[in-house]
């Protein structure tokens, strides 16, 4: 394997450090395509909305709880809670 250049080690390390940002803006994404989305579709964004979620460590009971409830609305106002976290 070829070593890294010192600006690849620095961009790989960024996003590390900002990976709950990003997180924060995928769910938001996420958020606005849920509204929009019916069907087969609308199940794999909740599977990707559940993915995010793990990750931004949102305890597993409360995922479950929003994913069976396929409301968008309940995860606009966690994202809505997180964002005022950060």
């Amino acid at each position: 394997m070829a070593k890294r250049s010192t600006y690849q080690d620095r961009a790989i390390r960024n996003y590390y450090q900002n990976q709950d940002t990003l997180m924060l803006q995928r769910l938001g994404d996420l958020v606005a395509d849920l509204y929009l989305a019916e069907g087969k579709k609308r199940e794999g964004l909740w599977k990707r909305t559940a993915g995010a979620l793990e990750k931004l460590k949102v305890p597993q009971p409360q995922i479950d709880h929003l994913v069976k409830s396929d409301n968008p609305t309940l995860l606009a106002n966690l994202l809505k809670q997180l964002l005022e976290k950060k």
